[in-house]
């Protein structure tokens, strides 16, 4: 199946939102999305190498930044 991945990139990154914490290493977000996805938005300098024992990544600036944004383009509901 052919798709647009970096529309998936974006979509994925925009949900990474949703399930992002703070905790003493930084901003992290849990790593339950698609591996090819995660090691794409990793090459992108969004969020760090997926490939680790750990069940979450650090979010880099960039990436926090970006996935606010999105988030909020395709996700919020304007009152």
């Amino acid at each position: 199946m052919n798709y647009n991945k970096d529309k998936v990139d974006d979509m994925t990154l925009a949900l990474l939102n949703l399930v992002t914490f703070d905790d003493k290493y930084g901003t992290r977000a849990w790593k339950s999305f698609d591996w090819a996805t995660m090691s794409r938005l990793h090459e992108k300098g969004f969020i760090s190498d997926p490939k680790s024992k750990a069940k979450s990544v650090t979010v880099t600036e960039e990436g926090l930044k970006r996935s606010e944004e999105l988030f909020n383009k395709f996700f919020v509901v304007e009152e």
